[in-house]
């Protein structure tokens, strides 16, 4: 198990290398120059110049990319902004603040949102695709495939929209989305983010009684569940010690790229709702054309899919005793 992860590991730190370099080589090579943008309109060829050097983005790309991966270990020194700290990200264009410092800033909200939302579709969506496959071909088969459907059409920004409107502004059940910070009133912080919760975990929630119902019923049929019936043993231990075990693997293989992409920022979520997690920091990024905060969120949302795979491949392994071998 040990040496197991310790593959995984060493591959997720080369394949975090690769986007890195792939990411920063897309951002400062690209056609816009990042130190005109921040030069402004009147922009002579000195303070273009001067400009460059004080974005630390007058050295040819190679040389940018070694000095900006030397920082995420050892720091770096700009002569425009001063000393950053190992691991450093660089500098925002626009703030002049620590890019690390400003997602670490941002990210409890983002985790915030993820986690709440993740229990409420895993809970939602695994329970009612497990009793989709109990009843199948059932009313209640039929009931929960159709609304999954349903529920897997609808858009955040339109479905967001329409929740506050109806839960918040009409019906008064339900407080305004907002982002108080746990540790300060609980709370608040559950009621402010429960509409977001809501929203977000609904198309997350019909996807995952589809699949979950589709492995069950899968699993249901196979050989040692039968064998496990024709022994004599109850239905209840049948279903959930052997068929919800074997149908567990790819669910928590999704569950695991899924929660990964949305602490790397949920972009729609997080703009419907206004709220100012790494999601909307991007968009601004985006619109401002601020490179450094780009990549650094970029980068930090790569190393949470990576990190997940990696618990997931641990998770996995732990169900299934095969997978340690590969």
């Amino acid at each position: 198990m040990f040496r197991f992860l310790v593959r995984r590991i060493l591959g997720a730190a080369v394949i975090l290398l690769i986007i890195s370099a792939l990411v920063f080589v897309l951002f400062y090579a690209a056609p816009r120059d990042p130190a005109r943008i921040a030069c402004g309109k009147v922009c002579t060829p000195e303070t273009l110049a001067l400009v460059r050097k004080n974005l630390a983005i007058s050295d040819p790309l190679p040389v940018q990319y070694w000095e900006w991966l030397k920082g995420l270990f050892v720091g770096r020194d700009y002569s425009s902004f001063g000393h950053c700290d190992a691991p450093c990200l660089g500098f925002s264009f626009q703030s002049r603040e620590p890019v690390l410092d400003t997602i670490l800033d941002r990210f409890p909200t983002t985790v915030s949102l993820s986690l709440g939302a993740a229990v409420v579709f895993l809970f939602f969506g695994v329970g009612t695709g497990m009793l989709a496959a109990v009843k199948q071909g059932k009313a209640l088969d039929k009931i929960a495939s159709s609304a999954s459907l349903v529920a897997s059409s609808m858009q955040i920004y339109v479905v967001g929209v329409f929740a506050t409107y109806l839960l918040v502004d009409q019906m008064h059940l339900l407080d305004r989305a907002s982002y108080t910070p746990f540790t300060d009133n609980p709370g608040k912080w559950f009621s402010g983010l429960l509409v977001p919760w809501l929203v977000l975990s609904l198309i997350f929630t019909a996807n995952y009684t589809r699949m979950t119902r589709s492995q069950m019923v899968e699993s249901l049929t196979q050989d040692y569940v039968r064998t496990a019936r024709a022994k004599g043993l109850s239905r209840r231990t049948v279903f959930f010690r052997f068929a919800w075990r074997g149908a567990m693997g790819p669910i928590i293989t999704i569950f695991g790229l899924d929660l990964g992409v949305l602490l790397g920022g949920a972009i729609i979520t997080e703009s419907t709702f206004s709220l100012q997690g790494l999601g909307m920091l991007s968009v601004k990024a985006v619109g401002t054309n601020d490179l450094p905060m780009l990549l650094g969120v970029v980068l930090f949302a790569a190393g949470a899919i990576v990190v997940f795979n990696i618990i997931v491949d641990a998770v996995y392994a732990l169900i299934d005793p095969r997978v340690r071998l590969a």
